[in-house]
């Protein structure tokens, strides 16, 4: 099985954490954004794009700070969701961390942009 490589993005996003953070944890928020459907049942989230059904369990969540979710047939990969608020400026901003393979890597910066785009436009930022 081919490795993969650990990628980090930042995103600014004009919310706050307290909106935001449904939409990173909640399944119907996320099927706004981030799938085409989330399914939920014990304890296990279903996302699915194009028909293609992808399973995690969310391992971590930090209400109104992190969410991290752990692909049950992808070992030992995740991905996580993270909101940083500046002290200073109290700009908000996601970073995200994935894994993918090398000759992806491009395509899923892009599907995580176009995802972000999506979001801002659920929540109106």
């Amino acid at each position: 099985m081919e490795q993969k490589v650990e990628i980090h993005l930042e995103y600014i996003i004009n919310s706050s954490p307290r909106i935001l953070f449904p939409y990173i944890q909640e399944p119907n928020a996320l099927s706004q954004w981030f799938a085409d459907d989330v399914n939920y049942k014990d304890g296990v989230y279903e996302f699915i794009w194009d028909d293609e059904v992808n399973r995690a369990r969310l391992v971590t969540s930090k209400e109104n700070k992190a969410v991290r979710f752990k692909w049950i047939d992808d070992e030992p990969y995740y991905f996580e969701i993270e909101i940083i608020q500046d002290e200073l400026t109290n700009d908000v901003a996601l970073s995200i961390t994935d894994y993918v393979k090398q000759d992806n890597l491009e395509d899923r910066k892009k599907i995580w942009a176009n995802s972000i785009g999506y979001l801002q436009s659920v929540i109106g930022a």
